[in-house]
């Protein structure tokens, strides 16, 4: 899902140096920096109820499915059932087909699904997720070669969009804004640490990436972006990602507030980390839309797992959804678009 570690980074930008989304890489020597944390009442207006049941079902639904990788009967049906879903939820949804080739290779057959409301309103909030899931368990001693489940690298966030689809659908309020849905196709197709091949720059993210070149709508643009990547894990943690801080500090600081005013301050840390290469980094870079990543990051962790000992695992299933932590982040983030 990342790149590797900067190590250049590090020796000139210190605690701000990036890292991978693959947390072994991480520096023994980086350290979170923890900021002033806010705690009073929301104010403004009230978003209608997320409900965390709901998008429960939708992360079961996609598990059921089978792993979601590209070139496979589970990816097609799973990406047919999110287009059915929002087309059923009332959204104009466009379908961006496209080819990959993959760092091993592999021509990939992609479709990065986008689904709008308000698609007439000039100011637009764009939220996105990745919906395919990463083909082999790198990390796990056991079956490292098979597909992984996905509930919560992948299944969580298309859960929260198509949970907030149905309640945008359905609220008699509807936002004051256009907000237009991203399910991003290829984030996870990255090339392992323990790859044989040579090294190759930008080998995840490939929906993303092919979107920033190749918008949909050549003209169009968000006052910001939300990006959400594993965010349904039992006590799940998310701290202030250092791309999100470089390029739309005001958004993180915006999300941040809503999370600890709306009661969510266990889940949404006012700590610093370093920065990731998620999709949000292409948003931001090539497409030049400020976006900031809501990702998973164990603050704790002592041994390189800081996006939970299930990361790129087998045991990134069912069991590990907390439909608390999904409840947390969709309600946060519903309160954050309604108060545009």
């Amino acid at each position: 899902m990342k790149n590797k570690l900067n190590l250049i980074a590090i020796l000139f930008c210190g605690a701000l140096a990036l890292y991978s989304c693959d947390p072994a890489e991480k520096s023994n020597n980086e350290q979170a920096t923890v900021a002033t944390e806010e705690t009073t009442e929301p104010t403004g207006v009230t978003a209608p109820v997320f409900h965390a049941d709901s998008a429960y079902k939708f992360v079961a639904k996609q598990v059921a499915f089978g792993p979601r990788v590209p070139n496979t009967e589970p990816h097609k049906a799973t990406g047919d059932w999110i287009i059915s879903k929002l087309k059923a939820y009332g959204a104009d949804v466009k379908v961006q087909e496209f080819q990959v080739r993959a760092f091993d290779g592999t021509m990939l057959n992609l479709r990065n699904i986008i689904a709008s409301y308000n698609p007439e309103a000039g100011t637009r909030i764009m939220l996105a997720a990745h919906w395919d899931t990463r083909p082999f368990a790198d990390k796990d001693s056991s079956n490292p070669d098979k597909p992984i489940d996905g509930a919560n690298d992948g299944g969580s966030g298309v859960a929260v969009l198509l949970e907030i689809a149905r309640t945008i659908n359905a609220a008699q309020q509807k936002p004051g804004v256009g907000v237009d849905l991203f399910f991003f196709d290829g984030e996870d197709y990255g090339q392992p640490d323990n790859s044989k091949l040579p090294y190759k720059e930008d080998t995840w993210c490939l929906g993303s990436q092919y979107w920033s070149k190749n918008k949909h709508n050549p003209n169009y643009t968000a006052k910001y972006g939300i990006l959400l990547d594993m965010v349904g894990a039992n006590n799940a943690r998310f701290a202030r990602e250092g791309n999100s801080m470089d390029y739309a500090k005001d958004v993180v600081d915006k999300v941040w507030k809503a999370g600890n005013k709306l009661g969510y301050s266990d889940y949404f840390k006012y700590v610093n980390a370093s920065a990731i290469t998620d999709d949000h980094y292409y948003i931001n870079t090539i497409a030049k839309i400020p976006m900031i990543d809501i990702i998973e990051y164990n603050m704790t962790a002592i041994d390189g797992d800081y996006f939970g000992d299930y990361h790129h695992r087998h045991s990134d299933s069912m069991a590990i959804i907390s439909p608390n932590t999904l409840k947390a982040v969709g309600q946060t983030v519903l309160h954050v678009v309604y108060n545009e």
